[in-house]
């Protein structure tokens, strides 16, 4: 990078972790307009997923070209346009709600997944790199990764105090949420222009993007990184987004209400509960990112992740635990609810994705030099495994009529036992002959 101070380092380091938020708010919206979606248009639950998959298939398009935009535009010229393609995303979303259609907000869900794409490209690589990689870099990562943990806490929150029936939800019942973010990215606009953020210099571009018999992709820890992505992101949403459902389907009354009701607000309560323990895990993370390295934080991470998905899948469904949530009630914003132990479980799940991101992203571009910023494009490809693993959940689900809600998550099982291979053996750099200046 062009010679800076360390001061000067602070504000884009900022800017870096405002958009880590943003990034949150607008994908994390998705998964509750899936339920909007599946009551407003009378769908099945996969195609309730439908948008949650546009945002995170346009991943797989964009992330490749994301990397050769920042590796010739820099960070602050890339950043923008994804910025302002996000402020387009939105605003078809919203277009979409005043027009009462599916379709239109299934392009809206893809466009804001090209912008999201983008500032996945720009973000992470920039907060690796400000902090100079190794514990340093990871813990960046881990602070950004914990406001982007706060911004979808906020959305999940929103949703449930904005929607009190899920049955008779419409896309308009989330106006303010769009509109809000289209605010935000207005302003991100504003202050990403204004602010000096610090670029490679022209010798260094130059060398990254010269000819080479060499790629991100010949780098095996890498390779298996990227797939380690896709496993994660697939399994940081799929927990979630399945344990929503299950938890309000009148048909089944896993929280034994009766005729009482209230089941989507109890479930949106125990949903956003998980995205606060990722708050909490991420703010854990990024206290001990400098001393714990990123191979022992993805190795505990996933494997007690493991024993807790197993073990709600094997609990008693009859057995009932009270639960500290998030109320979005009248009387107060927490509170404690009675849920199945196996909701709890998978609450607790949370606690483990939230530091895994930062730590599969720092060991798979560890050693990479000149290709870091290819290898991160390459990552971007690999996140729509958050629209995929989701979707073949519920796939799952529709295919045992409604009854295999638990059974999908063997999707989960398989993921966290690649996750925990990963962290014990494949993110060794086994090409170090490699030239990477």
């Amino acid at each position: 990078m062009e010679s800076t101070t360390k001061k000067n380092f602070v504000l884009p380091i900022i800017v870096m972790i405002f958009l880590f938020g943003m990034i949150s708010f607008v994908t994390n919206l998705a998964s509750p307009m899936g339920d909007i979606l599946k009551f407003q248009f009378n769908v099945a639950n996969w195609m309730g997923t439908l948008g949650v998959f546009a945002n995170f298939i346009a991943y797989a398009v964009m992330g490749y070209p994301a990397g050769n935009m920042l590796q010739k535009l820099g960070y602050k010229k890339t950043a923008l346009i994804a910025i302002a393609i996000g402020f387009a995303g939105v605003g078809i979303q919203t277009l979409s709600g005043a027009m009462g259609s599916f379709g239109i907000y299934l392009l809206g869900a893809f466009v804001a997944g090209f912008s999201m794409c983008l500032l996945n490209t720009v973000v992470n690589p920039m907060l690796n790199s400000l902090g100079g990689g190794g514990n340093k870099g990871n813990q960046l990562i881990q602070i950004g990764g914990s406001f982007n943990s706060l911004c979808g806490t906020a959305v999940i929150i929103l949703t449930g105090i904005l929607i009190p029936s899920i049955t008779n939800a419409k896309i308009s019942d989330v106006f303010p949420l769009m509109y809000t973010a289209l605010a935000i990215f207005a302003f991100a606009f504003i202050v990403i222009g204004l602010t000096n953020i610090p670029e490679k210099s022209k010798e260094q571009q130059a060398a990254a993007s010269g000819a080479s018999q060499y790629s991100p992709l010949s780098f095996r820890h890498f390779v298996l990184g990227a797939i380690g992505i896709f496993v994660y992101v697939g399994v940081e949403v799929g927990v979630p987004n399945v344990l929503n459902k299950w938890l309000q389907n009148p048909d089944l009354d896993v929280l034994q209400l009766g005729a009482a009701g209230g089941a989507e607000a109890i479930a949106g309560s125990v949903t956003a509960t998980y995205w606060l323990l990722m708050l909490v895990g991420r703010l854990l993370g990024a206290a001990i990112g400098s001393k714990v390295s990123a191979k022992n934080m993805l190795l505990v991470a996933s494997g007690l992740g493991l024993v807790l998905t197993l073990g709600g899948m094997f609990a008693p469904v009859s057995s009932m635990v009270d639960l500290p949530v998030f109320k979005n009630a009248p009387d107060g914003l927490f509170g404690m609810v009675e849920v199945p132990v196996t909701a709890a479980l998978f609450v607790l799940v949370g606690l483990c994705t939230s530091v895994m991101w930062g730590g599969i992203f720092n060991l798979a571009v560890e050693g990479l030099g000149k290709y870091t910023e290819k290898a991160s494009g390459i990552f971007m490809v690999l996140v729509c495994g958050g629209g995929i693993l989701p979707l073949l959940q519920n796939a799952i689900i529709d295919m045992t009529g409604g009854a295999g809600y638990l059974t999908s998550y063997w999707v989960i099982v398989a993921g966290l036992i690649y996750l925990l291979y990963y962290a014990l053996i494949g993110n060794k750099n086994v090409n170090t002959d490699i030239p990477v200046e």
